[in-house]
């Protein structure tokens, strides 16, 4: 249980009688070499590929609802602009460069749970944090995981910009994508 959100990517792929033969499409979906039964290819209009998955990145969440979703943190699915990708990235980019030359000290955390009791560690975590107080802040919400800006914080931002950008390189002009989120 928690936040889980999902970036997908989709893909209109459907063939018309008056489409010219180089715009046609050809979809195959096959199990060991084999295809599957329970698929028609001839009736597959989109192909949905899962772009990107976070767990509990709160503030990557709170972005998608407040420059996305419209401030509707609904639960939804919404449409998302490459533009939109973009700025994520760039924003990213900027917090990174900011906390990686801020002071650096540590903190006891929870990191879990084993038999009821509670897993601390030493994490490390940030002392200036002006820059992702204004462009990435965290958020808080049920089971929406820690609002410090830590190491973990950190991975999710750097995650967000290794994958975003290879995908943001992508002929992506035949394609739409959008946000999800579920807790």
């Amino acid at each position: 249980m928690g936040l889980d959100m999902y970036l997908s990517k989709k893909t209109y792929v459907k063939n018309w009688d008056f489409m010219k033969p180089e715009d046609l499409h050809t979809v195959s979906v096959l199990r060991n070499n084999e295809p599957v039964p329970y698929i028609q290819p001839h009736r597959v209009s989109y192909i949905v590929e899962s772009v990107m998955y976070w767990r509990k990145a709160n503030q990557i969440h709170r972005w998608f609802v407040e420059n996305v979703q419209h401030g509707e943190d609904d639960c939804g699915e919404y449409h998302v602009e490459i533009e939109q990708l973009q700025s994520l990235v760039d924003d990213c980019k900027k917090v990174i460069e900011s906390l990686e030359n801020s002071k650096k000290g540590k903190k006891e955390a929870v990191v879990g749970w084993k038999g009821g009791e509670e897993i601390k560690e030493e994490i490390e975590v940030y002392d200036n944090t002006d820059v992702a107080d204004e462009l990435l802040p965290t958020t808080s919400g049920f089971f929406f995981g820690s609002t410090e800006y830590d190491e973990w914080y950190m991975n999710d931002l750097k995650n967000t910009v290794k994958e975003l950008s290879g995908v943001l390189q992508e002929d992506n002009s035949k394609s739409s994508f959008y946000y999800s989120s579920s807790w």
